[in-house]
């Protein structure tokens, strides 16, 4: 429990201390530049303090000067602290609409236009979320989605949401697979435990999403790529 109690420490400390700050500071000036990188900063602080290596490859596939959608798989809480930091440039987040309730961090986030995400059948806030993260790219922010919508139980590759190929064949921006690896052995879904090891993060080739047909095609290539980058444990036969 001892990482567990570093990292939130870190981010319970230094999270609200740059958000009271930092929120006023960023209105006054017009851009959250300084706030997100104070933020990112903090991410990579509390994985370090829980005794959390990362190893990543491929960063050379992100084309430069592009703005992208980033389409991981999710097998822990521990994703996108990190995943996040490592991303050049500023992203966006499509997560959980209720992390916007959060004092002091859901209003950062709706300043970085980090957009939530209502997990109903509303048709209407559907196409309002799908239209506020394509403001986002459009803006030149990059895109993080995990793409299956909630964290795998068993480390394994679950089904994808369909709502982020919408929103990349809306856009057209290139797909970039991330395959995560390591997080689901290190703070497993239901526990708040954290087991120090190594994270691995994997940036798989660009996929042009352009070049498919349909939403459905699209989804396949992008999650084939991720299935077969992922440890043959984490694979899902299933999903071939």
């Amino acid at each position: 429990m001892f990482s567990t109690l570093k990292l939130l420490f870190v981010y319970t400390t230094l999270g609200p201390i740059t958000g009271i700050f930092g929120i006023p500071w960023s209105f006054l000036r017009g851009n959250v530049r300084a706030m997100y990188k104070a933020g990112m900063w903090i991410m990579r602080a509390g994985v370090r303090a829980a005794g959390i290596c990362v190893e990543v490859s491929g960063v050379e596939n992100i084309p430069a000067g592009q703005a992208c959608i980033f389409m991981s798989n999710h097998v822990s809480n521990l994703d996108p602290p990190v995943l996040l930091p490592l991303i050049p440039g500023r992203i966006s987040v499509m997560l959980k609409e209720e992390l916007m309730r959060i004092p002091i961090l859901g209003t950062a986030m709706r300043m970085a236009q980090f957009v939530p995400v209502e997990r109903s059948h509303d048709p209407v806030k559907a196409k309002a979320t799908i239209d506020a993260a394509a403001g986002a790219l459009r803006s030149g922010l990059h895109i993080v989605i995990f793409a299956e919508g909630s964290r795998s139980p068993n480390g394994r590759l679950m089904a994808f949401k369909k709502g982020p190929f919408f929103l990349a064949k809306e856009t057209g921006a290139p797909i970039i697979p991330v395959a995560i690896s390591g997080t689901e052995k290190m703070m497993r879904k239901g526990s708040i435990r954290i087991y120090p090891a190594m994270a691995h993060v994997r940036m798989l080739p660009a996929i042009d999403s352009t070049q498919y047909a349909t939403r459905d095609e699209l989804m396949d290539a992008v999650r084939s790529a991720i299935n077969a980058a992922l440890p043959s444990q984490m694979q899902n036969p299933q999903l071939n």
